[in-house]
């Protein structure tokens, strides 16, 4: 199971930092990213990082602004989203790839938990 917390609003400009733990389960031989789905837009997919943290792969239009990370030792995954945008409105949600390495997808992707809803007010 997967949880991510650490959503809320902020104003344009702000920062948050979303953490995804896993329970039950390790994810630790796989990639790990976030996608988001704001109401009536198509899922995006935002960022992955591979399974040793050696690799990340971004969405070009958060890239420069939102940095992934993991913990494997806690089974954990973050966000950190800086200089938010009002487009950056969305639920977000973790979710596991079938692979180790390698944007997650639509097609890689696994599994997913409930996500958490981040609001940024212009």
């Amino acid at each position: 199971q997967l949880q991510a917390s650490g959503g809320g609003l902020v104003q344009t400009g702000g920062s948050l930092r979303l953490s995804c733990a896993a329970s039950g389960r390790t994810f630790s031989n796989n990639a790990v990213g976030w996608f988001r789905q704001a109401p009536g837009k198509e899922r995006e997919f935002v960022a992955t990082i591979s399974w040793s943290g050696g690799n990340t792969y971004y969405l070009g239009s958060v890239k420069g602004r939102f940095t992934i990370s993991r913990d494997n030792a806690k089974n954990t995954v973050y966000l950190q989203m800086n200089s938010l945008k009002p487009e950056d409105t969305a639920v977000y949600y973790c979710g596991v790839s079938s692979r180790s390495y390698g944007p997650l997808s639509q097609l890689t992707l696994k599994y997913w938990g409930q996500g958490t809803l981040v609001t940024v007010s212009s």
